[in-house]
């Protein structure tokens, strides 16, 4: 079972200053959720979940695998990228199709632009995921299991 721990008020806001910082803007939708952390990483769950007794059920994980605190940064999931890239105003960076596919097979990415941190990558409007930048490059964070197979 996944160790869990409800993240605090206290806790909530922290993570939500992370956020801004980094992409300077905060989703309306981290009032509505409820935030859980197992090891470093960040989930979120509808608020419905309050009420339920959880000590009586066997539950592998909670919600939306979202984001993961690295030191003191945060790092977004696809999905997190999802919700954070609409509202975000800086350290989004616009990717071509061809980037995209070598991005979803795993590669890093050199681009131009000064960054600070992780950013999010957008490909004709769709926010596709985030990574970190250092001198020119973007390095890739997409789990092995989500990787697009190259078939010849």
């Amino acid at each position: 079972m996944m160790k869990r721990e409800f993240l605090r008020s206290r806790e909530v806001k922290e993570f939500s200053r992370m956020v801004f910082e980094q992409w300077g803007a905060v989703p309306e939708l981290f009032d509505k959720v409820v935030f859980v952390k197992s090891k470093d990483k960040i989930y979120i769950v509808n608020r419905d979940i309050e009420r339920l007794d959880l000590g009586q059920l066997r539950i592998n994980s909670y919600g939306i695998y979202i984001a993961e605190l690295k030191n003191t940064q945060v790092r977004l999931s696809i999905e997190g990228s999802q919700l954070v890239g609409p509202v975000a105003t800086k350290n989004i960076h616009e990717i071509s199709e061809s980037q995209l596919k070598d991005w979803l097979r795993g590669l890093d990415l050199s681009v131009d632009g000064n960054y600070d941190g992780f950013v999010i990558l957008k490909c004709n409007g769709d926010f596709v995921g985030s990574g970190k930048f250092r001198d020119g490059v973007v390095f890739n964070y997409v789990p092995k299991a989500r990787r697009l197979l190259d078939i010849h």
